[in-house]
């Protein structure tokens, strides 16, 4: 039996060459998305797996792009694992900024990706496709941290459409070696709305409130 939890979502997989960071940033009609879509870490790679999710894809890609596996690769062999691969979408960014996407076949409309420099953006249960061009957008115009701009991608591609059943979660994670707490892990930045009527407006106020809280 195939598993299904309709995570309808649009989100962002990037990763910055500067800072070396990589994180994903997604928004849903779904309860606690961040439990379920983004995955990352440092030196390896992020990954967000969405639609009828398979949050197992999450782990095995990482681990897979950290044998060396190319996201191309990970995408093919992570397709050949899975029954129920028509009903998934996921994508994969690795060390170098290399990315691959798939939206199976029975992904609810519209559903899509759109691959970039450094980045990836899909969505399914989308108003129209300009939901994903206006993240593509926002992203390959922004500057400055990655996290600041993983959240104005999100905002554009809310504000050209988003989610046909609205808005309920977002999530922001980015990681960094030695990002985390005293340095002790990669987790970077790991903010979470579960259940909003404006999510990624509260999720940009918890980044702001990360950011005043780190720098005092």
């Amino acid at each position: 039996m195939v598993q299904r939890n309709l995570i309808s979502t649009f989100s962002i997989i990037a990763y910055d060459p500067e800072s070396k960071e990589h994180g994903v940033a997604v928004q849903s009609k779904f309860l606690a998305v961040g439990s379920m879509v983004p995955w990352a870490r440092a030196k390896v790679g992020a990954v967000a797996t969405q639609a009828w999710g398979n949050p197992s894809f999450g782990p095995k890609a990482l681990d897979l792009l950290e044998k060396g596996k190319s996201p191309e690769e990970v995408i093919e062999i992570l397709k050949a694992s899975d029954p129920g691969i028509d009903y998934r979408q996921f994508a994969v960014i690795d060390a170098k900024g290399r990315t691959a996407a798939y939206t199976g076949s029975e992904c609810s409309d519209w559903a899509g990706e759109i691959t970039g420099k450094n980045y990836s953006v899909q969505g399914n249960v989308l108003v129209n496709e300009k939901t994903l061009q206006a993240m593509a957008d926002s992203f390959e115009n922004s500057r400055g941290a990655l996290a600041e701009r993983l959240v104005k991608s999100l905002r554009a591609g809310q504000f050209a459409g988003g989610d046909k059943r609205g808005r309920q979660a977002a999530a922001l994670f980015v990681v960094k070696e030695g990002g985390g707490i005293g340095g002790f892990d990669d987790r970077y930045i790991d903010l979470r709305v579960d259940d909003h009527p404006q999510p990624i407006e509260e999720l940009s106020r918890l980044l702001k409130l990360f950011y005043e809280q780190r720098d005092n």
